[in-house]
């Protein structure tokens, strides 16, 4: 579980600070959705599942709501996750064709 940030980040370019904060917290919602999803699969107590996996759904909007920020601030970013979109699309028609 990230409970540091892994680095020094007053040797951030300020530039980028926004940036490198926005993926900091990123990583940190997804840790947290993975510790819920797991726990919840641990527990044999249904209320107790339910109540992880609903906190799971809300950190999943959390990393939405994040990505979407981090997409407006680095343009490269954004021009990244399209190509990479494209590159999955292609994939999966390529495996259907087969």
């Amino acid at each position: 579980m990230l409970s540091k940030i892994p680095f020094d980040l007053s040797k951030i370019d300020p530039e980028d600070l926004d940036k490198q904060i926005l993926r900091i917290a990123i990583i940190a919602e997804l840790d947290a959705i993975n510790l819920y999803e797991q726990l919840a699969s641990l527990t044999e107590d249904e209320n107790l599942q339910a109540v992880l996996l609903d906190i799971a759904r809300e950190e999943k909007t959390h990393v939405g709501e994040f990505l979407s920020m981090l997409l407006i601030k680095d343009e490269e970013q954004e021009e990244e996750l399209e190509a990479g979109e494209e590159e999955i699309s292609e994939l999966l028609e390529d495996e259907e064709e087969n």
